[in-house]
């Protein structure tokens, strides 16, 4: 069987220990967001509740679905969907809904007469976003139904939650009013005798900086991949690389035009070496004229418009073999974490360097890896990421090893468990 001609490598322990990190900060209040295949990463779900998260989140009935489909039992919520979502499979499956308006709320409760499955809902309420969640003019009338809902046994109202505008800076003035808005919208369903509530405000970069602390459990997703949307901590781990293959490579003269609209030159004779990756796996176009890829122990820069399924990298002196390793993305080196600045010319290249020749976050960087590219979950010692960080010949992925840290905190049982339908 040959090697596939691109691979995303997983790097398996860095999930874990990422999840760790977050289970030991929240106190075991971590539900893992899982939500776009894992951040683009795959099946991740053993591994961040092995690790420590209690409860997994999604955002449609559809990714619920392939969650418990992949053995999940613990709970799982799923956050945004439209009022004909499959609602009674998602009760089937034992899905907690997150519900933002009216009309919603009908639906889940249809689905819940129509299955004989009492509903676990969320309400949603929207805090400052402006975008999904319920506006705080027509919050009391949601809780208001939801109430009335819940007395005819088709729901119960277990949770309220929210997501926070601008806790990616710290110090924020929107952050306190957001915090305070949320409380508001608690004590308000409390009072139409909603609750026990599960509160749930913090995201990721709120988890980071302490925006929302005080609540019952933390939603973070972006952070379990190595991302910090605050730039605030070393702490996280980088979890992925990106590798593929020299399809051919040329030797070129001075004034040759590379590319759609022979935007480069050539200002020397060079080498070139095609590689079998594009915008349609997930290489941003915007970072054009910009990126840099590992190559030979080396970064040398990507020259030309990305294409939709290649681009070509000047390798200078080195005429590359058809066949050879090149490295897109990978970890940092040890003592480098996640949220620092730029790294050393000695260094692969890495998603948050990726995202910044693009002008965008690591977010997108890690979720648009195409289908095209394999996944590979393996797990390595840290040893082997330094390694990989900074090669000493060819640019071969991390060597496997048996060794796989938890890192696992002392169990403690998610808030989330209370609710009813969810009895994993």
């Amino acid at each position: 069987m040959t090697a596939p001609v691109s691979e995303l490598l997983v790097h398996d322990d860095a999930v874990r220990a990422n999840t760790a990190h977050f289970a030991a900060l929240t106190g075991g209040r971590l539900m893992a967001v899982l939500k776009a295949d894992g951040f683009g990463h795959g099946a991740v779900a053993r591994s961040v509740l092995e690790a420590g998260a209690g409860s997994v989140g999604v955002t449609s009935v559809d990714e619920a679905l392939a969650v418990r489909a992949g053995g999940v039992r613990a709970p799982v919520l799923s956050w945004l969907n439209p009022p004909d979502a499959d609602f009674a499979s998602a009760l089937r499956a034992d899905v907690g809904l997150a519900v933002a308006d009216p009309a919603t709320l009908v639906a889940v409760g249809r689905a819940a007469r129509r299955t004989g499955r009492r509903a676990a809902v969320h309400l949603h309420v929207d805090v400052g976003m402006g975008r999904e969640g319920c506006p705080p003019s027509a919050w009391d009338a949601l809780c208001a139904l939801a109430r009335e809902l819940q007395g005819t046994g088709a729901l119960r109202v277990v949770g309220v939650m929210g997501h926070m505008s601008s806790a990616d800076r710290p110090g924020d003035g929107r952050d306190t009013r957001e915090v305070l808005l949320f409380r508001n919208a608690v004590r308000s369903a409390r009072r139409r005798g909603l609750g026990p509530l599960v509160r749930h405000l913090a995201a990721t970069a709120a988890t980071i900086t302490g925006a929302a602390d005080g609540f019952d459990l933390h939603r973070v997703g972006a952070g379990l991949f190595g991302i910090d949307p605050s730039g605030t901590t070393t702490a996280l781990r980088d979890t992925l690389t990106l590798t593929t293959t020299v399809v051919s490579a040329r030797a070129l003269p001075t004034g040759t035009r590379i590319g759609y609209g022979g935007d480069h030159v050539t200002d020397r004779p060079t080498n070139t070496a095609l590689l079998p990756l594009g915008y349609a796996d997930g290489l941003p176009r915007a970072a054009s004229g910009r990126a840099v890829v590992w190559v030979r122990g080396r970064r040398r820069p990507l020259v030309g418009r990305f294409s939709m399924d290649s681009v070509v990298v000047d390798t200078g002196d080195d005429l590359l073999l058809p066949g050879e390793r090149v490295t897109v993305f990978g970890p940092r080196a040890s003592g480098a974490g996640a949220g620092t600045g730029a790294v050393g010319r000695d260094a692969v290249p890495t998603v948050a360097e990726w995202a910044a020749w693009a002008d965008t976050i690591p977010h997108e960087v890690v979720t648009r890896v195409g289908t095209r590219v394999a996944r590979v979950h393996r797990t390595t010692t840290r040893a082997d990421a330094d390694s990989a960080a900074h090669p000493r010949g060819d640019d071969a992925a991390p060597v496997p090893s048996e060794h796989s840290p938890s890192g696992r905190p002392p169990s403690v049982r998610s808030p989330i468990h209370h609710q009813e339908g969810h009895r994993a």
